[in-house]
This record gives structure tokens, sequence and C-alpha cells, in this order.
């Protein structure tokens, strides 16, 4: 609740700080700040799935392996690294910022997908 609050404050500070400003435009800030964004990859079948996944900024990505064999996921650029995943366990990332994030498998080096972050 006092998050809801804060956020109402926030945009009325922000519309007398502006001047006119319309409220369509408010009421998506104020429910863009309130639901953050998540999704799942599966992997299964030596596969990322989707491979290619486009979220917008600030949505948390949860990878899980239902494979039968271990499984990593892991930033090309060494923005994320999860520990080796057993069937059923997750990792967990959240995008903040935009832009194209590649990773594989590192026991599994063709295994790869991206994710395209707006």
């Amino acid at each position: 609740m006092r998050r809801s609050v804060s956020i109402a404050v926030l945009t009325v500070a922000l519309v007398i700080g502006l001047g006119t400003i319309d409220i369509r435009h408010v009421s998506v800030l104020a429910s863009a700040q309130q639901k953050a964004e998540t999704t799942e990859v599966k992997i299964d079948n030596f596969s990322f799935g989707p491979g290619t996944l486009t979220v917008p900024a600030g949505t948390t990505v949860t990878w899980i392996n239902r494979d039968d064999i271990p499984h990593t996921v892991v930033s090309t650029e060494g923005v994320f690294k999860s520990k080796v995943l057993d069937t059923d366990e997750k990792f967990s990332f959240t995008f903040s910022k935009a832009g194209t994030y590649r990773y594989f498998c590192s026991i599994h080096p063709k295994m790869n997908g991206k994710v395209i972050v707006q």
C-alpha cells in the first residue's frame, strides 16, 4: 500500500513540475512501476525455448531446466552466469538496461539463446 501512495505522490510532483501532462501517460507510468514483468525460458532437449525472447527493461527472466541432464545459462558478455542447474532447478536475472544479451550453456556450447531488452 505504501508503494501506491509514493507513486501517487511522485505522479503529482511530476504533474506540478511539468505543467500540463496527459493523464493517460501518468496512469501508464504508475501501472508500469507497479507491475514487474516476469517470463520463463525452458531448457529442454538441449535447447532454450524460446531461443529469442524480447522483453521490456525491468523484466525478470527465469530459466528452468526441464532436461534430464545439467545445464548452465551464461552471458557471452559476462553479464550473468548461473550455477550448474540440475533437473527442475531455476536461475533468474532481471534485465534493467536495453540491449541484446546473448547466452549459452557452458557445458553444451552449441546451446545458445538471446534476450532482446527494449
